[in-house]
């Protein structure tokens, strides 16, 4: 068991792939998860299954695009379980993989709504909410596509998680003294739903492009969330950890 027993996490964009497998650690750790999801049906089923396997989480339906959506879940949180340790900022969206040029303004502030702009917005409540406490650790899900560019027309994608990293790295800076660490998880091609659709073309790519000749799982990026947030990570602030099977490191 780690540290991690008791603790309370708040976990976005949860309904499926990352942000399931890591509500689910967490809850495997005896940590009480708040599920914040858009996607209500698939929120509740995931409660039901913390409860079932003996853990203790809440659904809050939440759009992290919305500042009265964010300041709710965060406070009802606090008022289910007393307090908020961890926040996992993981929800978001890929693009529909045109160029630049043909990139409609519609899809370009769609995509920076929800991947960029609801980190900020998720964090000012979380790290308002633990500045009353004591401090906490905050991890955003950023991805090896914030780290570099493709090529194949999804701009909007890497400039929303250029700029997770970038929001991390401040984020980082300004608490580090007020005992809020704050780290980005940089996943490469994993099993979830968004990679599923991708065209057969780009998936069998990406397999290929990886050294370790796989993709990664949901479970495996859960495992590295809880580490940052474990005190086996007591030193680490401001850090992208790549969990990608080499993939950048070509």
């Amino acid at each position: 068991m780690r540290d991690l027993k008791d603790k309370v996490a708040l976990v976005t964009g949860c309904s499926a792939g990352i942000g399931k497998a890591t509500a689910v650690a967490f809850a495997r750790e005896m940590t009480k998860v708040a599920v914040c999801d858009i996607r209500q049906k698939e929120g509740e089923e995931l409660v039901e299954e913390i409860k079932k396997a003996g853990g203790e989480a809440v659904f809050i339906k939440t759009n992290v695009t919305k500042l009265d959506d964010v300041e709710s879940a965060v406070n009802k949180t606090v008022k289910t379980f007393g307090r908020l340790d961890f926040g996992i900022n993981n929800a978001g969206i890929g693009d529909g993989g045109a160029f630049i040029d043909q990139t409609s303004k519609e899809n370009w502030d769609k995509v920076i709504n929800i991947n960029l702009n609801g980190v900020w917005i998720c964090m000012k409540y979380e790290i308002s909410q633990m500045l009353k406490t004591g401090g906490g650790v905050i991890v955003n899900t950023a991805s090896v596509a914030g780290l570099i560019a493709s090529g194949l027309g999804f701009a909007p994608y890497h400039a929303s998680k250029h700029g997770v990293i970038g929001l991390t790295k401040a984020a980082a800076l300004e608490y580090a003294q007020k005992g809020i660490r704050v780290n980005a998880i940089c996943p490469g091609f994993i099993n979830t739903e968004m990679f599923a659709s991708f065209s057969r073309e780009i998936q069998e790519g990406a397999v290929a492009a990886t050294p370790m000749g796989r993709l990664g799982e949901p479970e495996e990026i859960a495992d590295s969330i809880l580490w940052l947030c474990s005190g086996e990570s007591s030193f680490v602030t401001g850090h992208t950890l790549v969990t990608d099977g080499g993939y950048i490191a070509q």
